[in-house]
């Protein structure tokens, strides 16, 4: 691990680095603002891992969330597109919050954008333009420790509703839509340190609406359609071993005609599972997020009918509903679980 001196004055620096691991990740900002030893230490590669290996993390739930409330005149609410922005919910402390507008997009993120992680970043990658509903390429990376926006290489394809899943630090992707609402069977890799996207082998077919997950050390791409089949979804996926460079596919591995985006667990027994057939709460709309041992959902009953939100112990557990203010009662179209 990089060496830091100095980091507390008459204090051993392994024994000080032991309690700056111990900071929350909510007070990083603050904290590297000390000194400039605290700065290189707080935004460096290392010191997030020395944290995850001691067990100083936690993994919280970053959820594309619509936003309260919307622009009015002479009293009456006029009909705009929705707006969306990023939500955090921390299972320990059940504390939410929400994240700054990303600078490009002040009135709300790219709708049907996509979102990972990355050794303790955000990633939010493609979608529409919210004004002229255009494809967009664009990445943004949040910072937790400063809390900030940077913007990332652009994707090298226009493309939506496609799959992303991390595997040590970089984020893969596969499938989706490009510009023209044709259903693709590429994938990339995004190395979010070194800002760099690499083209991987094709799928072996078109997958459209998919849905992306890691399981172990493989990505999977499941379900989908393809372009002339549009909206019928397929029981098979693919899996992408980054070690090898190859796809391997896995035929009824997705067992209900339900979309899969944002939708797809893990079952005890190892098989996928469906988040809207696990409840008569979530049946519409269900969102799932794995947080380690626990799981996020959210989803309404019906269509148009109010979110609920739940917890889930262990695999296939029962929902325990949990409490959420106000001011996040909005419709999750996506998420992703970041350990920061």
């Amino acid at each position: 691990m990089t060496q830091f001196t100095q980091l507390v004055p008459e204090l051993p620096d392994d024994l000080a680095l032991e309690c700056l691991t111990r900071f929350h990740y909510s007070t990083h900002r603050v904290a590297a603002r000390v000194c400039r030893s605290w700065q290189v230490l707080f935004q460096s590669r290392d010191f997030y891992y020395h944290r995850k290996v001691a067990g100083h993390t936690r993994k919280v739930a970053c959820l594309v969330q619509l936003l309260p409330g919307g622009p009015e005149s002479d009293g009456l609410k006029q009909t705009t597109p929705p707006a969306y922005g990023v939500s955090i919910f921390d299972p320990v402390s059940g504390d939410w919050e929400r994240v700054d507008p990303v600078p490009k997009y002040p009135h709300g993120l790219p709708l049907f954008c996509q979102v990972s992680s990355s050794e303790g970043k955000l990633v939010v990658m493609g979608g529409w333009d919210p004004a002229s509903y255009d494809p967009v390429k664009d990445v943004f990376v949040y910072e937790f420790t400063t809390r900030e926006w940077r913007q990332g290489k652009d994707m090298p394809e226009a493309r939506s509703f496609f799959a992303a899943g991390e595997i040590e630090g970089r984020i893969f992707v596969a499938g989706g839509h490009d510009g023209s609402k044709n259903a693709l069977s590429s994938a990339w890799v995004y190395d979010v340190g070194r800002d760099e996207w690499t083209e991987l082998t094709r799928m072996s077919q078109e997958r459209d609406e998919c849905e992306g997950l890691v399981i172990g050390s493989k990505f999977w791409v499941v379900s989908g359609y393809r372009t002339e089949s549009q909206g019928s979804f397929e029981a098979s996926a693919e899996l992408y071993d980054p070690y090898s460079g190859e796809w391997s596919r896995v035929e009824d591995a997705w067992g209900t005609s339900r979309c899969p985006r944002s939708n797809v667990g893990v079952g005890k027994d190892g098989k996928l599972i469906c988040w809207a057939d696990s409840d008569s709460a979530v049946r519409v709309g269900a969102c799932g997020i794995e947080l380690g041992g626990r799981t996020y959902v959210s989803g309404s009953g019906c269509q148009g009918g109010s979110q609920e939100f739940f917890m889930v112990e262990g695999q296939n557990g029962k929902l325990r509903r949990i409490e959420v203010p106000e001011e996040f009662f909005g419709f999750v179209q996506s998420g992703c679980c970041v350990e920061v």
